[in-house]
């Protein structure tokens, strides 16, 4: 009997059956590899969250401490505004220009009092509260621009002093601070060279200075008048505009010889009378007259014109002055 030979290959699959088997392995292999994915990304994700957690604290620490400094700056301001208005409303300023003119060129020799008069008279000044602008040796240039510099700084009721030292002349009536830089050779020159005491007594008024006070030491021999005259005139009677008070070295007309001090008669018997805590102005020019009438026996005589409506004093509050 013939032998039926059984064939063992293995015939290939149907293609149909391939695709099926792929369909279904397929979304499970998609559904395997995604759950992969999620588990290898979730310490990341963790970590990416830790960060971004501590990003927000920070933000909002930054936040709430900007905050905070904001308050207290407003809180700050607040403040400053509030001691600004308690402030007294009428505080009137104290101001005052010393000049003091030493080397003049057409002078023998210079003049060491004036500078050291200057000095002097600066420090009691702002001891007593005063801003004070000082020259010294100044040319005409230099006067102007400190006049200047004076206007700017008045306010309204503002106690204003101008002092000067050095060489002062007369001429039509008014009398006039001379400058180390001064050419003069008759009268004409000394109105265009010098400086006009009544035009800064002007400037005190039209810019609504409170009270001016005037102190000139410049009643001196000068070697100007010699050329146009015979003689020196010292310095012309100065008419106090309201509320002023104006202290001068002699009486008008008059001159007055240098001291071997350190310091001027009237400006160390000024100092003296300074020194009095909240002496009224008037009262201080006043003694300082007396006391250098007495040290002079009589030589030197100072002048001193008030029309004061009120009782400014040194070295006082300024509620006083305001109140008084």
């Amino acid at each position: 009997m013939p032998q039926i030979e059984h064939n063992s290959t293995t015939h290939p699959a149907h293609p149909k059956n391939q695709d099926h088997v792929g369909a279904i392995n397929g979304p499970r292999a998609l559904l395997s590899r995604t759950r992969l994915m999620k588990l290898t990304q979730l310490p990341i994700s963790r970590r990416s969250l830790a960060i971004a957690a501590g990003l927000v604290g920070t933000l909002s620490l930054a936040i709430g401490a900007h905050a905070a400094l904001s308050v207290r700056a407003l809180d700050a301001a607040k403040a400053v505004a509030t001691e600004q208005v308690a402030l007294p409303v009428n505080k009137p300023s104290k101001l005052a220009l010393v000049i003091g003119n030493g080397h003049y060129p057409d002078a023998g020799d210079p003049l060491a009092q004036p500078i050291n008069d200057a000095r002097s008279l600066t420090r009691a000044l702002r001891r007593d509260g005063f801003d004070v602008d000082v020259v010294e040796d100044a040319t005409k240039d230099d006067m102007s621009r400190a006049i200047e510099r004076l206007k700017g700084r008045i306010k309204q009721d503002a106690v204003v002093m101008l002092f000067f030292g050095g060489y002062g002349v007369q001429t039509g009536r008014e009398s006039y601070m001379i400058p180390v830089d001064a050419t003069i050779w008759k009268e004409s020159d000394v109105r265009r060279e010098g400086v006009s005491v009544e035009s800064v007594l002007d400037v005190m008024k039209d810019h609504g200075a409170r009270a001016k006070l005037v102190v000139l030491d410049a009643s001196r021999r000068n070697p100007y008048e010699r050329r146009f005259r015979a003689f020196s005139h010292g310095l012309a009677p100065i008419a106090a505009p309201d509320n002023a008070l104006i202290l001068s070295s002699a009486t008008p007309g008059k001159v007055a010889d240098d001291s071997k001090g350190e310091n001027s008669v009237l400006i160390s018997e000024l100092l003296n009378n300074l020194s009095v805590k909240e002496s009224g102005a008037e009262a201080v020019f006043n003694q300082t007259r007396v006391a250098v009438s007495r040290a002079s026996d009589g030589e030197q005589v100072p002048s001193v014109s008030s029309s004061l409506l009120e009782d400014v004093r040194f070295g006082a509050t300024e509620s006083a002055n305001a109140g008084s």
